[in-house]
């Protein structure tokens, strides 16, 4: 079905995805990296960081790997898995090795049926591993001073912080179901504070896990939750895509244009943030003449709720995000020839699927602080 330079390509992709991603855990788990002559990354703690990078891989793996059987099964034509290597250690920046994976559908899909099955069948098979892994992760904590093989200062109890010392202040957001399992599953004593679950392997490639989890199944545009929602709501998912898109964008977007900043500021920035609104909405169904309405209108009452609450703060990390979907992929879905509705299995998997994405999706998942 696939030819052999295929099958070398993506393999390719995917050997240099585990090694991007165990360099990256290296820099998170343990503060090693090749890169550095005080700290480097050894062939020890190389094969330490396997911990993070293969379950991680693994799920996402699985994740992919459910789309790819369902299309097969559906004798719909479609890619090998592409996974992205993104190690960007030489560049001083923080990464989790990956952009993560996709697969291109190359054939016709003729049906609601196909598209639901295809869509929905990768974020339940990933979620299924991802659960096994957080399991494991909270029922088999290390002893409380594990953090102190990782931050030998924190056992000082006079160490402070010097004043020409840069430290990164980093946190994972809580999603309902990582707190779920860490009230009901993990040791009191030995569960980590949120800034740490960075150097515990298993809780961070399962946190990653149910945030990649989460923005498949965003019920937007032809993203894995957009599948699901055609499926289930054909006549309205234009516009449930299009209001879940545009609240989703408004969150990412709140705070950045505040009145509180300086007027020559706001006069270049506020013109740039509108036109950046507007190209985000450059692949949906609404009138030239809407697009500017609507950009203007989300960049008019985020500015006039940061007057009235100046305090009020959306999560600029979902901005690309946002950009990618509304520019690059879409709000809309493509039609069917075979409108039929779905069986009553499909149905309770469907709900199935917006409950996960419910309890996977964390407003402000990765929090930086310098």
């Amino acid at each position: 079905m696939y030819s052999t330079k295929e099958y070398l390509k993506h393999g390719t992709l995917f050997l240099l995805t585990i090694v991007a991603t165990t360099l990256a855990g290296g820099e998170w788990l343990y503060g090693r990296s090749i890169l550095s002559s005080e700290q480097p990354l050894t062939w020890e703690y190389f094969v330490l960081s396997l911990q993070f990078s293969l379950p991680f891989i693994g799920i996402l793996l699985i994740h992919e790997l459910g789309h790819l059987f369902t299309s097969i099964y559906h004798k719909v034509k479609s890619s090998l898995p592409f996974f992205i290597p993104a190690w960007l250690g030489f560049l001083g920046s923080p990464s989790i090795g990956t952009f993560g994976a996709v697969i291109q559908m190359k054939g016709l899909i003729s049906s609601r049926k196909k598209f639901f099955d295809i869509g929905v069948a990768g974020p339940i098979a990933g979620f299924v591993v991802a659960l096994g892994v957080l399991f494991y992760g909270f029922t088999n904590l290390p002893e409380a001073d594990y953090i102190y093989e990782v931050h030998p200062e924190y056992a000082d109890p006079d160490y402070v912080l010097a004043e020409d010392e840069e430290v990164m202040d980093f946190e994972l957001g809580y999603n309902l179901l990582f707190w779920a399992m860490e009230q009901t599953l993990a040791d009191p004593e030995r569960m980590p504070v949120m800034s740490e679950i960075i150097h515990y392997p298993y809780l961070f490639a399962g946190y990653l896990a149910l945030f990649f989890t989460a923005i498949n199944l965003l019920p937007i545009g032809q993203l894995d939750g957009g599948h699901v929602v055609f499926g289930l709501f054909p006549k309205k998912h234009k516009i449930i895509s299009l209001v879940v898109y545009t609240a989703f964008l408004f969150y990412a977007g709140l705070g950045i244009i505040s009145p509180f900043e300086d007027i020559n500021y706001l006069a270049l920035a506020l013109p740039l943030y509108v036109g950046f609104l507007y190209i985000c909405y450059r692949k949906s169904d609404l009138s030239n003449t809407n697009k500017w309405i609507m950009a203007l209108m989300i960049a008019a009452i985020q500015y006039s709720l940061v007057s009235i609450w100046p305090d009020i703060q959306g999560y600029s990390g979902w901005l690309f995000f946002a950009f990618l979907v509304g520019r690059i992929l879409g709000i809309k879905h493509p039609e069917v020839i075979d409108g039929r509705k779905l069986n009553q299995k499909r149905i309770i998997l469907g709900w199935l699927a917006i409950v996960i994405f419910i309890l996977c999706f964390t407003p402000e998942p990765f929090v930086f602080e310098q």
